[in-house]
């Protein structure tokens, strides 16, 4: 059955290119950088993808924001976005678990057309 976005707005093809959260977190014992909120929060915007494509929605694309973290105008860099850790004093990059996931879930996915089988976190 098609939803009522794919009713009210057409077979335009859909790509979502800006969306994610962002937390104060920072890296934790051992050089480890643990972010399961946003590893929840691809999860479900994945699922969501998923979803949509299953409705019928013409889903072309899905783009995680951010890679790394970044200066954000409402936020400054109090909170963080990426899925990469950037020290601002020595600009070291640190994948987080997020990063982690996601990699795992391009792995083992390619080009996700079934996205309802992507593990869950």
């Amino acid at each position: 059955a098609r939803t009522r976005v794919a009713a009210d707005f057409t077979d335009l093809p859909l790509y979502v290119t800006e969306t994610g959260t962002g937390y104060r977190d920072g890296v934790h014992a051992a050089g480890r950088l643990h972010d399961p909120e946003r590893v929840h929060h691809l999860d479900g915007a994945f699922t969501a993808a998923a979803h949509a494509l299953s409705d019928g929605i013409d889903v072309r694309g899905y783009f995680v924001w951010s890679f790394m973290d970044n200066f954000e105008w409402a936020d400054g860099y109090s909170k963080r976005l990426g899925v990469v850790h950037v020290d601002h004093r020595t600009r070291q990059r640190i994948p987080r678990l997020s990063a982690h996931w996601y990699r795992d879930v391009i792995v083992a996915h390619g080009n996700v057309q079934d996205m309802d089988s992507v593990p869950a976190a």
